[in-house]
C-alpha cells in the first residue's frame, strides 16, 4: 500500500466555479483519487480556497465590503460548486485559517533566516489622491509592448507578464489619477539562487509531463531572476518582521502553503500524520496558467526550506465554450451551479473526461455534450445495463443463470471482460483518463454488440442454454461497468451496483470477480436519459442572451464610449438560424461594406418585415461565433420589448455622435 499526497489548484475566491475549473483541475484529481483508494492506497487530497491578493481586495473596495466578506461569500459558493460534483476532498480549507496564517509566516522567517529572503530599494507607483503605494492589480495603463489596455501585473492581449511601472499612462483603479514613481523597499526571495536545481527537477523528473516540462523549460533558458515576494497592502498575511509594517507576503509566496496548512489542520482531525503521505507521493493537479508557479517558484520555495519536491505536476490545457474562449467578465461562461440545476453532474464529469486529453485545449459545446449523452451514455452503456437487467427478471427470475458449455463466442466475450478491469486500471494509474473511460465505453459496445449477436429474445426458447450463458456474461460487464465507472460517474456507478444488490464494490479488485450463479438483482431503474433538443436549445439561448445583458450593464467611461462605433445600416437579407427559435442571421448594409450580424429577434419580428429596415448598429466589435455562426456588429435594440432603434430619416452609413 501506498501514501499518496493529491491537491488540486486553490480556487481563487472572487469568483464561483465553471466548467474549465471543473475540467482541468478538480475532475482530473478525484479521479485519480478515487481510482487510488479502490486499489487500495491511503489518499490524502486536500485543497483550499485562496483568499488574499489584490483582486478580492480591488472587489471588495468596489462592493464598499471587507475583502474577508468577499472572500467568504465565494468561499462558500466554491464549496457548494465542488461537492455538487462530487470531488472526494479529504479537507477543504481556507488561506485565511489561523493556521495558514501561522505556517506562511513561519515558512517566510526559515526563508529570511536563511538569507534566501532579503530586503531591496525599488521604485514603485505611488497614488498621492489615496496617499498609498499601488500593488499591481491597483495599476491599469497601456501595456508598452503591445498598446492594448493591460492591468500592472499582466496583459492580456499580448501574454506579458508586466511590472506597474512598465505601462504607459498608469492610472491609479481606485480614484483614476496618475501615479508618481517613488523610492520604497520590498523583500526578495533569491529564486536566481535555484537556477540548477530547477533545471534538474524539471529536465531529470520523468514523471512530469511534457507540456509542463516544456513551458517550464522555455522560463528558465532566459535565466530566473530574484522573485519579489511582499505587497504594500492591508489584505495579506503580514510580514512577520518588526521593520516591516504595512506590507504582507505576496499572495504567491503563501498560496502554495494551502497544500501544507490544509493538509495539516485534517491531521489534527484524523490524527494521522500529513508528513507520511508527502515524504512518499506527491501529485499537483493545476491548470495551465499556472505551470510555471508550481514548476518554479513553489519548488525553489520548497528547495531552500529544505523540503521533498513536489513528485508530478499534473497541468490540464484550456477549456473553451462553443469554439470561443470562455471570459467571465463578459458572462461567456457556464457556472456549474447553473449547470447542476439542470442536469446531473456525472454527465458533466463523463462529457469533460471523455471529449479530450487532459494535455490538449478542448470545448464545450452544448449540441455535442447532448450528442455524447444520447449517443454514448443513453444508448451504448444505458441500452446494455437496461436490457440486461429486464431480461434478467424477465426470463431467469432476477437471478443470475448458470454459465455451461460457454461457445466461441461466450468465451470471446469472457476474455475480454477479464482484461477490461487491470487494462483500465493501468490506464488511471499512467494518467490517462480519457484513454481508461474510452476502454469502458468500448467493452460497453462489445457488450451491446454480443447482446445483438446472441439474441437472448429468441435463444431463450430455442437454446435456453445459450440465453443463460449470455445473460450471466451481460451481468458480469454489468458489474465491471459499476466498479470502473465509480472514479468517473460515481453516483451512476452506485445505482449499477445498487441494482445488481452489489453491497461492497469499492475496490478494484472486485471488478475480477464474477458474481455466483444464482446471485440476485433488483429490477431496472432508467439510469441514462436521453437529453432532447429543446432542452439544449434553451441552454444556447441563455448563454446568447447572458452574454448581451452582460455586456450592456457593465458600467463604462467616457474614454471607452468613445471607442463604440455606431452606424446606420439597412437590413438586406434576413434568415433564421436552425434549431434557434430566437437568433436571426442578417446581411446589413452599413455603407462601405455590409456585414453579417446574429441578432436575437426571431420571436417579435419576421424576416420578410426586417428587410430593408434602418437599424443602428456597432460595427467594430470583436467578431464572435453564435451558434456557429459568425456575426460581426450588435444592433440596438430595447431589452425587454426587443424593439429595434429605428433611425428612417438618417443616411446608410452615417455615423452617430
Amino acid at each position: 500500500m501506498s501514501k499518496i499526497f493529491i491537491s488540486c489548484a486553490l480556487p481563487y475566491a472572487n469568483g464561483p466555479c465553471h466548467l474549465g475549473h471543473l475540467r482541468s483541475t478538480y475532475l482530473p484529481a478525484d479521479i485519480y483519487a478515487r481510482y487510488n483508494r479502490m486499489v487500495g492506497n491511503d489518499v490524502l487530497f486536500v485543497c483550499a480556497t485562496d483568499e488574499h491578493g489584490t483582486p478580492i481586495a480591488v472587489k471588495a473596495d468596489k462592493e464598499n465590503k471587507k475583502p474577508i466578506e468577499v472572500a467568504k461569500r465565494y468561499h462558500d459558493m466554491i464549496v457548494r460548486d465542488v461537492e455538487s460534483c462530487n470531488i472526494s476532498l479529504d479537507n477543504f480549507t481556507r488561506t485565511t485559517d489561523e493556521a495558514h496564517y501561522k505556517i506562511a509566516q513561519d515558512f517566510f522567517l526559515e526563508l529570511y533566516d536563511k538569507e534566501l529572503i532579503y530586503k531591496k530599494d525599488i521604485r514603485q507607483l505611488y497614488c498621492e489622491n489615496c496617499s498609498k503605494f499601488l500593488p499591481d492589480r491597483y495599476v491599469e495603463g497601456t501595456c508598452s509592448f503591445c498598446g492594448a489596455d493591460a492591468r500592472g501585473d499582466h496583459c492580456e492581449s499580448c501574454g506579458r507578464h508586466l511590472e506597474p511601472t512598465e505601462l504607459d499612462d498608469p492610472k491609479c483603479l481606485t480614484c483614476a489619477s496618475t501615479p508618481v514613481i517613488k523610492d520604497t523597499y520590498q523583500y526578495f526571495f533569491a529564486l536566481s539562487n535555484f537556477q540548477k536545481d530547477i533545471e534538474n527537477y524539471i529536465s531529470n523528473n520523468d514523471n512530469l509531463p511534457p507540456n509542463v516540462k516544456n513551458y517550464a523549460s522555455n522560463w528558465l533558458k532566459d535565466g530566473l531572476e530574484d522573485w519579489v515576494l511582499t505587497r504594500d497592502m492591508d489584505w495579506g498575511i503580514p510580514v512577520p518582521l518588526d521593520e516591516a509594517k504595512g506590507k504582507v507576503i505576496y499572495v504567491w509566496g503563501e498560496a502554495f502553503l494551502g497544500y501544507i496548512s490544509s493538509a495539516s489542520q485534517w491531521s489534527k482531525k484524523s490524527n494521522k500524520k500529513w508528513e507520511e503521505y508527502w515524504d512518499e507521493d506527491v501529485i499537483h493537479f493545476i491548470g495551465k496558467d499556472i505551470i510555471y508557479h508550481h514548476a518554479i517558484f513553489w519548488p525553489a520555495l520548497l528547495k531552500g526550506y529544505g523540503c521533498k519536491l513536489p513528485d508530478n505536476i499534473y497541468a490540464g490545457e484550456f477549456l473553451s465554450l462553443e469554439g470561443e474562449k470562455m471570459s467571465t467578465s463578459k458572462n461567456w461562461v457556464v457556472w456549474i451551479s447553473d449547470f447542476v440545476k439542470s442536469f446531473d453532474s456525472d454527465l458533466l464529469r463523463y462529457y469533460l473526461t471523455i471529449n479530450a486529453p487532459l494535455n490538449k485545449d478542448t470545448d464545450f459545446s452544448w449540441d455535442d455534450f447532448q450528442r455524447r449523452n444520447n449517443d454514448e451514455l443513453a444508448d451504448v452503456i444505458g441500452n446494455f445495463l437496461h436490457r440486461t437487467f429486464t431480461f434478467t427478471h424477465k426470463y431467469f427470475n432476477g437471478e443470475i443463470p448458470d454459465y455451461i458449455n460457454p461457445s466461441r463466442e461466450d468465451k470471446y466475450f469472457e476474455d475480454a471482460l477479464n482484461k477490461t478491469p487491470s487494462l483500465v486500471g493501468d490506464l488511471i494509474k499512467d494518467l490517462k483518463f480519457r484513454e481508461a473511460l474510452i476502454e469502458i465505453f468500448k467493452i460497453a459496445k462489445i457488450g451491446n454488440k454480443y447482446f445483438n449477436d446472441q439474441e437472448p429474445w429468441k435463444a431463450v426458447k430455442e437454446n435456453p442454454e445459450q440465453a443463460a450463458n449470455t445473460i450471466y456474461l451481460s451481468n458480469q460487464l454489468s458489474k465491471i461497468l459499476a466498479i470502473c465507472l465509480k472514479p468517473y460517474l460515481p453516483k451512476k456507478a452506485d445505482e449499477i451496483a445498487s441494482i445488481l444488490n452489489l453491497e461492497n464494490s469499492n475496490e478494484w479488485k472486485d471488478a475480477s470477480v464474477f458474481m455466483p450463479t444464482g446471485h440476485s438483482i433488483s429490477k431496472a431503474k432508467p439510469l441514462f436519459k436521453k437529453i432532447e433538443d429543446d432542452v439544449i436549445e434553451k441552454e444556447k439561448e441563455n448563454l446568447y442572451e447572458n452574454l448581451v445583458s452582460d455586456n450592456m450593464s457593465d458600467l463604462i467611461t467616457i474614454d471607452e464610449f468613445a471607442k463604440v462605433d455606431i452606424r446606420i445600416g439597412q437590413i438586406k437579407e434576413a434568415e433564421k438560424i436552425e434549431k434557434s427559435n430566437k437568433l436571426l442571421k442578417l446581411q446589413v448594409d452599413i455603407g462601405e461594406k455590409t456585414i453579417q450580424v446574429v441578432a436575437g429577434l426571431a420571436q417579435n419580428y419576421s424576416t420578410d418585415e426586417l428587410l430593408n429596415q434602418k437599424v443602428a448598429v456597432v460595427v467594430n466589435l470583436q467578431p464572435a461565433k453564435l451558434f456557429g455562426t459568425d456575426s460581426e456588429g450588435m444592433l440596438l435594440a430595447t431589452e425587454e420589448s426587443v424593439a429595434l432603434l429605428h433611425p428612417d430619416e438618417c443616411n446608410v452609413g452615417e455615423k452617430l455622435m
